[in-house]
């Protein structure tokens, strides 16, 4: 005789082979949401200080562009 799983065996083994993948999904795409929060942090941050310090020299050219790309990051239309 065989050794082979029943039905329900196989179903528990691909049922937990499945949600070790999702598993896996869902802790890379959690990994990418931080990422990508930090990245939209630091960028932000970036901007905000460099706009700041257009404003200081009175640098309206670099504070116009500078102001373009934060309205971009935030999503703002131009």
């Amino acid at each position: 005789m065989e050794n082979r799983k029943s039905y329900a065996d196989q179903k528990k083994s691909n049922d937990l082979d499945l949600s070790k993948t999702d598993g896996n999904y869902v802790l890379d795409v959690y990994i990418q949401m931080i990422i990508d929060e930090a990245l939209f942090k630091y960028q932000k941050d970036l901007l905000q200080k460099q706009i700041d310090d257009a404003l200081d020299l009175k640098d309206h050219i670099q504070f116009y562009l500078l102001t373009e790309q934060y309205k971009k990051l935030l999503g703002f239309q131009t």
